[in-house]
């Protein structure tokens, strides 16, 4: 004979709703009694009836993750791979399955998010990205259904969102390099319509604004997330007629290639050239040199998204989809930001 949620509440010595919640991953719930009446069911051998489940409650127990761009190419950059852990970490631990969806352009992106919405696949979702007029962004505000947005959009600010104050993180790592007397500056930004490619890029403008620095547009290029990008830039970067004696770079991977690049022409880091990076990737101090890089708790982000966004469905509090978390960031200084001008 199956076991029920009623032999389960009674050998816990709670009753059968509070066994429900903690199947529901209700944050209500102590981690004692969660605790205590999981032992029960693995003892008993209890499995709940997922679909019958869903039927009654009208929810899925899911939440979808929103890619960026087809998956083998968002994979060359750990930075999503350490934020997927982060979502599916926490997703686990309130009893929340992942539904990871994708296109290769931004109108087949919006069809997978609509197939998600209209045929009741997930409770809820995380955008993993955040551009500009982003048609993801409008159909999911529109709908008013739950998501959360890993970063933040002009478009509607008051969006449930996590992120990096990545104005102050880019400014904390420019004054950095203006620290050891760089006044050449450079910067290898991100595509221009991801908005942590202009909010990196203003925070830059601020510190050399503040140090009283010229910004020259042949010291600024844009492209996207990939070794290639900073391989191609220092090409550009090393051949100028007054080239940059230091350089913000928008990523780690994308830093890698930077320092690719200029091995094969023969310059040297720090001496000829110092680099401050973003994201902190865990090769990035196995490096040589070792890459100073701002760390901003990618891990964090994703665990943090998760859990919002599962509160906000739980609790069915409209007031928790307003509401902006900020991950806290510190910059990480290595080798190759440290050489000193005089």
């Amino acid at each position: 004979m199956a076991v029920t949620i009623k032999d389960v509440a009674k050998l816990a010595g709670v009753s059968p709703s509070t066994v429900s919640r903690v199947l529901s991953g209700h944050p209500r719930i102590s981690q004692k009694t969660a605790s205590k009446v999981r032992d029960i069911m693995q003892e008993l051998g209890y499995h709940p009836n997922i679909m019958a489940k869903s039927l009654v409650s009208k929810t899925t127990k899911s939440i979808g993750v929103i890619l960026p761009k087809p998956a083998e190419e968002l994979f060359l950059n750990t930075f999503f791979m350490e934020l997927i852990r982060g979502i599916v970490t926490q997703a686990n631990r309130s009893g929340y399955d992942i539904v990871i969806s994708s296109g290769a352009n931004e109108q087949e992106e919006v069809e997978a998010v609509q197939r998600l919405v209209y045929g009741g696949r997930v409770d809820g979702a995380i955008l993993l990205y955040s551009r500009q007029n982003d048609p993801v962004v409008e159909f999911l505000y529109q709908e008013n259904f739950p998501f959360v947005l890993v970063g933040r959009t002009e478009q509607f600010p008051d969006l449930l969102s996590v992120d990096t104050d990545n104005i102050q993180a880019a400014y904390d790592a420019t004054r950095h390099l203006i620290s050891f007397g760089h006044k050449r500056i450079g910067f290898v930004s991100g595509p221009k319509n991801l908005m942590v490619s202009k909010d990196r890029l203003q925070g830059y403008h601020l510190a050399m604004k503040e140090a009283g620095l010229a910004v020259k547009a042949d010291w600024i290029v844009e492209d996207d997330f990939l070794q290639e990008s900073g391989y191609r830039a220092m090409s550009f970067f090393m051949n100028l007629p007054e080239r940059p004696t230091a350089l913000v770079v928008i990523d780690d991977v994308v830093s890698f290639g930077v320092l690719r690049g200029l091995n094969e022409l023969g310059f040297k880091v720090p001496s000829d050239l110092c680099i401050v990076s973003f994201n902190n990737n865990p090769l990035s101090e196995l490096y040589s040199p070792p890459l100073s890089s701002v760390d901003i708790g990618i891990y964090h982000l994703g665990y943090v998204a998760s859990q919002a966004l599962i509160q906000a469905i739980q609790d069915e509090d409209k007031s928790l989809f307003n509401k902006r978390h900020i991950i806290p960031h510190r910059l990480m200084v290595r080798e190759s930001s440290m050489h000193h001008l005089s």
